[in-house]
């Protein structure tokens, strides 16, 4: 029988009860005022997990209630406790900057989430941007719901083993043992959502966890009353081929609406985080009409007003696709819900419609599904203008309607206990719940004693737990007692400290470091300034290459004298991540530009004052400059030219040779290393508040999530609107071939050009199109759209008319031309219409 059970059955235990209750929350993997309770209970699992939920279903009842029963523990627990729910229950940043709240609801639909290792639901990048957004809306008590699946495998756990080899492991995980319950009917019955499989029906069991204010909706397949080959659908995050993916994708997008709607939720805003979560486009729409009656086409015009796609993809073959056969199979009998034919669905998600032999995009399904699209830096913004580029043609890249939010990290999370003190004391304990106008200045004014008293603990820190967690690798390895003791003295806690820790992928170039061995080497065993390396990370288990990379590292580690200077720590998770990126003094990335969407493992450094070295790619691209840390690359892209993998090589090497290790080894006469302070205080004032997960979801809110929710709200509950813009766009579907220009005349009146050009609309209403004047950008600048003024109708011609416009005449007028583009105040231009005409 688990804990759980026990609380329903006996909830006059209310030490017991409160004890599960602050468990069941996973704001304890961010604060840490109950870790003394946890350590009480347990202190040797506690070290190992540091993990509430396991203490409470492993501590025997008899430990359990005598520790409760203490005073001293019961008053502790009572304050815990009182404090809350008193913090679940007061207003939060979003109510204080909302008096009339926006929106009600924002579910952010993603296929992983990283909230704890205790609930392991996540690979990497994608589901480490999605836990932290959700952990931040909660410490800002902005209203956002995650909603994902629960995985009975999750992703594989890594073992390395003596020869370098990758070897994957998939432990179970038993719902039982995690920090989750199961959703209940109000009759007590578990809540379970159904959804047609070919053939069959699909039931999916639902769950809970609570992270502070937001909570997370998970599915399940492993349902008893499912078909062995259905219940296993669930059972890996990105394992199985396409068969096991659309089934992932049906559960996430459709049973994950279907559960929303069961619980009595009605979001205004889907966040659909990358386009595996774009099948909730197609319900939420299905959904619409079964309230409404109206039509699948009005529905989605309706319904998308108020769904956002992110996309996290940096190269378009990186999209989810899937062939018409697997498609008809699996939405045969959905389309004929939807009143359209499967040719209809497929168009959705194909650039070219009438191809009937084009695979189905997720991502093109998503943005022709939603009010808005982002990616996740400025540099990925331009790159995903590029990739769907052909969705709009004529369009200039620049106006392919593709912004961007660059990510951030949840700081709480992954700062140090050191540094959370030397915040605290500069800036408060409450310093990430609003904004963040503060904390540069009260950050600047920390002494460069404290800053390197921070850095010098941390870094401490850091070795200690690395020696304790090689030294068990190595005995799991089988390796001696001379090869253990070995493992326990490796590294020196005054050593300036590397860390290099990610996905081992071929374009994220983990191995550049290794183009030049003897010169690392040479670098890392330096005797007056020695180098230090600390590197993790996993190669796909189908990912050959990836894996031979690793192989490699452990080769150089094994064979050369690097041994004590650096090592490998199998199986990286988000509590390793914790602690390199707590205690390293500099963080390398060397990915293939422009292949790093964002890249948010360097932000999570900025907090505890590590530094980054890294390529100038994803959110870098915005962050560097010379006084907060070190680049290589220009910015540009050069494929997988090993020519320009070696320039970049000699570039790292350069780096840490002539600036980097000097730096950090002048010291003044404190022994403080004054120019390395100077430049650790620069990146953790500027840079920690910009690239936080606080900073992005305020963003979010204010950008995406408050517009899209008005825009959803006036077309459904004002059914002129919608009625207005499917009339509008069958009017510019049906009309716009008839569109032309005149001839164009160019005056110029002093310090202006006047341009006048006629207009033939053929059918079109005048109040259904713009002419504007446009400009390319120059300089990095805005494109000029200068919209034009219809004048008198054109003698002798029907529905013609004369449009003018004037602009300052410090360009050149040839660079001005005319163009007409679909209007109607209430739509996404060009979202849902993409035509433009141009004069040339």
């Amino acid at each position: 029988m688990d804990i759980t059970t026990e609380m329903n059955r006996a909830s006059d235990n209310a030490p017991i009860n409160a004890l599960i209750e602050l468990a069941l929350n996973l704001r304890w993997s961010w604060n840490h005022a109950a870790d003394e309770l946890w350590n009480q209970l347990d202190p040797e699992l506690w070290e190992a997990t540091q993990n509430p939920w396991v203490i409470l279903q492993t501590v025997s009842r008899e430990r359990l209630n005598g520790v409760a029963s203490e005073p001293a523990f019961q008053q502790r627990l009572d304050q815990l406790i009182q404090r809350k729910r008193r913090r679940e229950q007061s207003p939060g940043w979003f109510q204080r900057a909302h008096i009339d709240p926006p929106f009600t609801a924002v579910a952010y639909f993603s296929l992983e989430f990283m909230l704890s290792d205790a609930l392991p639901i996540y690979s990497g990048g994608l589901g480490n941007v999605a836990g932290d957004q959700l952990k931040a809306a909660s410490d800002l008590a902005i209203p956002v719901l995650g909603v994902g699946l629960l995985y009975q495998l999750g992703y594989f756990r890594q073992i390395i083993d003596g020869q370098g080899n990758q070897r994957a492991l998939y432990p179970f995980n038993d719902p039982g043992q995690l920090p989750i319950r199961p959703l209940r009917e109000k009759n007590g019955e578990w809540l379970r959502i159904a959804i047609d499989f070919p053939g069959y029906t699909l039931w999916l069991r639902t769950w809970e966890a609570q992270a502070g204010r937001t909570k997370l909706y998970l599915l399940d397949s492993n349902d008893p009353a499912n078909l062995p080959a259905y219940r296993g659908i669930t059972s890996e995050l990105y394992g199985g081929g396409p068969e096991v993916r659309i089934s992932q994708e049906q559960v996430l997008g459709i049973g994950g609406w279907r559960l929303l709607r069961a619980l009595g939720m009605k979001p205004e805003v889907c966040h659909l985080n990358e386009g595996h979560a774009a099948f909730v486009v197609l319900e939420r729409a299905r959904d619409y009409m079964t309230q409404t009656k109206q039509p699948f086409d009005a529905a989605l015009a309706i319904t998308r007003a108020g769904n956002l796609f992110t996309t996290h993809t940096p190269v378009e073959a990186g999209f989810d696709r899937f062939s018409p056969q697997l498609m008809d199979r699996h939405f045969r009998h959905y389309v004929e819900d939807l009143g359209i034919s499967m040719r209809d669905l497929l168009a959705l998600g194909r650039q070219n419609p009438a191809d009937e032999s084009e695979a189905f995009s997720m991502a093109y399904l998503a943005m022709r599904g939603s009010g808005a699209v982002n990616g996740v830096s400025r540099l990925h913004g331009e790159v995903s203008r590029r990739i769907f580029q052909p969705l709009f043609p004529r369009w200039p890249q620049v106006q392919v309607p593709v912004d961007y939010i660059t990510n951030g990290v949840h700081m709480p999370i992954w700062d140090s206990a050191e540094a959370d003190e030397l915040w605290t004391a500069a800036c408060s304990k409450q310093r990430w719940d609003g904004d963040l106008a503060h904390l540069e200045r009260n950050l600047r004014s920390v002494p460069a004693a404290r800053l390197w008293e921070m850095r010098t603990s941390a870094r401490k820190s850091l070795v200690e737990y690395v020696r304790k967690r090689l030294a068990r690798q190595v005995a799991a390895n089988g390796g001696s007692t001379e090869e253990i003791n070995q493992a326990e003295r490796v590294l020196d806690p005054n050593a300036l400290t590397l860390g290099f820790a990610r996905r081992f992928a071929t374009y994220k170039r983990p191995n550049l470091l290794l183009h030049d061995r003897d010169r690392l080497l040479e670098i890392l065993t330096n005797q007056n300034r020695p180098v230090q390396l600390i590197l993790a990370g996993k190669a796909h288990p189908q990912d050959l290459s990836g894996q031979d990379m690793i192989r490699q590292w452990m080769e150089f580690i094994r064979k050369t004298s690097a041994r004590s200077h650096a090592v490998f720590l199998s199986d990286y998770d988000m509590r390793l991540t914790e602690h390199l990126v707590q205690g390293v003094d500099l963080w390398l990335n060397t990915p293939r530009s422009p292949w790093e969407a964002c890249g948010t493992s360097g932000m999570k450094v900025l907090v505890n004052g590590g530094l980054n070295l890294s390529e100038l790619d994803g959110w870098w691209a915005e962050a560097y400059s010379p006084d907060v840390g070190w680049a290589i690359g220009d910015g540009l892209e050069h494929d997988d030219d090993p020519a320009w993998d070696a320039a970049e090589a000699e570039a790292l090497y350069a780096l840490l040779e002539q600036e980097i290790t000097p730096e950090f080894y002048s010291r003044d006469g404190a022994g403080i290393p004054a120019g390395w302070i100077n430049r650790m205080r620069e990146s953790m004032a500027r840079l920690t508040p910009q690239f936080s997960a606080n900073r992005a979801v305020r963003e979010y809110t204010k950008k995406h999530y408050a517009p899209l929710a008005a825009a959803y709200w006036q077309r459904c509950s004002d059914g002129k609107t919608a009625e207005e813009l499917l009339n509008w766009n069958r009017e510019i579907l049906q009309q716009w071939s008839k569109l032309r220009f005149g001839s164009l005349q160019v005056k110029t009146e002093r310090d202006h050009y006047i341009f006048h050009v006629p207009v033939y609309l053929g059918e079109l209403t005048p109040d259904a199109i713009r002419a504007e004047l446009y400009a390319e950008p120059l300089d990095g600048d805005e494109p000029i759209r200068r919209p034009m003024d219809r004048r008198e109708p054109l003698a002798g011609a029907q529905n013609a008319y004369h449009y003018t416009a004037e602009v300052a005449a410090n360009r050149p007028a040839e660079h001005f031309t005319p163009r007409i583009v679909p209007y109607h105040p209430a739509a996404f231009i060009p979202l849902e219409a993409p035509q433009i005409l141009w004069y040339r």
